[in-house]
């Protein structure tokens, strides 16, 4: 990660002071557990709470001789905390701090992507609201299709940033779990209740069974829920991205006063957060495929996953959390055109009502095959320039024998295709005023 992409307080979850922190926590709370079950002298984890503390350039000196960085923390801390300090990591194993500490931090950044994905589901939903009625067309495979509305195209955003809301509530739960269970995880060395007073303090879940790692499967669900989410914000993204296209300007990114967009071209306004929005979910979702390899540790375990780790723990996290408020930014200060959709609608010569046209004279007694043929042979002059779809229509025999003017007039009502507004509001957000 680099500062340009990241927010400081996600950064935070991730540094080496915090991570020590946990590590001396968890230490310090496995020796309350060992003092109440009367496994260590009474008045040891007082002294660890009072005097144990660590320096990161310490670790780091020490490390660098004994090339373990478990033992370097162990070593400072005792430094501080004086002969006491050999009660410390009693039967416990380098995992048992390692993998716990990652599951806390998974959880505090989860915490911190959660409210990201509230502030851009507000977002959505209050710009949704606002152009609930405003009509727009549809496109499939990026060519008009049938009219919809603003309102209803964020509407499915909503749907699906809720759907990845409850992914990452069950990501979050499925790491939360605490291993201190020993060398290979048989509590040979170390009571289990050492385990869940542990897991209890620090709102974990002790894990149900333990190699001397928690299973990594749980820690490739994480990432991969992570992955999702990145894609649900290009998807998002891109469709901006399209819509700002000069023939098209829909709706844009907000330009601020004083914002250039290009050091060539002074006029131009380009969809710069939404194309960053696309490469960061390209890095989040870097990291699915390394975390579902560490799945596959030899036996008890090995340390491949490690690295991999160290690496895509913070970075996934750090991006999606910049990402996730990078883009309910720039919801939130959407311009939006209604009179360019409007335009845009209108460019085809009321091609978009094809279908009604199709089903009208299936209604009125037509094969279907003989009304796709009408009404394509129609279509297909508007499509090539030459005049409305309508007119088009009311000047073939073959239609007008089956349907008035007046009624042909009445399937070029756009109204017609907002009639389900409320119906999906109300499905989706719960509410359609």
């Amino acid at each position: 990660m680099i500062p340009r992409y990241a927010r400081p307080i996600m950064i935070a979850i991730w540094e080496p002071e915090s991570k020590y922190s946990i590590w001396l926590e968890i230490e310090t709370l496995a020796a309350e557990a060992m003092e109440s079950f009367g496994q260590i002298p009474e008045g040891t984890a007082a002294i660890v709470r009072e005097k144990g503390a660590f320096e990161v350039a310490r670790i780091d000196e020490i490390e660098a001789e004994v090339k373990h960085d478990v033992i370097a923390f162990l070593t400072n801390v005792a430094e501080h905390v004086g002969e006491p300090a050999r009660f410390l990591h009693k039967g416990m194993t380098s995992s048992d701090v390692l993998d716990t500490c990652l599951s806390v931090q998974m959880m505090r950044a989860s915490d911190l992507l959660l409210e990201g994905i509230d502030r851009l589901l507000a977002a959505i939903e209050k710009r949704a609201f606002e152009h609930k009625m405003t009509p727009t067309i549809g496109r499939s495979h990026g060519i008009h299709a049938e009219p919809t509305t603003f309102g209803v195209k964020l509407a499915t955003f909503f749907a699906e940033f809720t759907r990845n809301r409850a992914r990452l509530i069950a990501a979050r739960e499925e790491i939360s779990t605490c291993a201190i269970s020993g060398a290979v995880g048989t509590f040979a060395n170390i009571d289990p209740r050492i385990e869940e007073y542990v897991a209890e303090k620090l709102g974990l879940t002790p894990e149900t069974v333990s190699t001397q790692v928690i299973p990594r499967d749980r820690h490739a669900m994480f990432f991969a829920t992570l992955g999702v989410v990145a894609s649900s914000i290009e998807r998002l993204a891109t469709e901006i991205r399209h819509l700002q296209r000069t023939e098209v300007l829909e709706a844009e990114e907000f330009f601020a006063k004083g914002q250039k967009g290009s050091s060539a071209m002074p006029h131009k306004r380009n969809p710069i957060l939404t194309e960053n929005l696309t490469g960061l979910a390209r890095l989040v979702r870097m990291a699915v495929v390394p975390a579902m390899e560490n799945v596959a540790l030899w036996h008890e375990r090995d340390i491949s996953h490690s690295s991999v780790e160290r690496g895509i723990g913070p970075d996934s996290t750090v991006h999606l959390d910049f990402a996730l408020h990078r883009l309910a930014g720039v919801i939130e200060d959407l311009l939006i055109y209604p009179e360019n959709m409007q335009a845009v609608m209108d460019k085809m010569g009321g091609l978009h009502n094809s279908q009604r046209a199709l089903l009208a004279l299936i209604e009125a007694g037509n094969s279907r095959e003989d009304s796709y043929r009408m009404v394509q042979r129609n279509a297909m002059k508007t499509w090539a320039g030459e005049g409305a779809f309508l007119d088009h229509l009311k000047a073939d025999p073959d239609v007008t024998a089956k349907l008035s003017d007046e009624k042909l007039e009445s399937l070029f009502d756009d109204a017609y295709h907002f009639k389900r507004v409320d119906y999906i509001f109300k499905r989706v957000f719960g509410r359609s005023d």
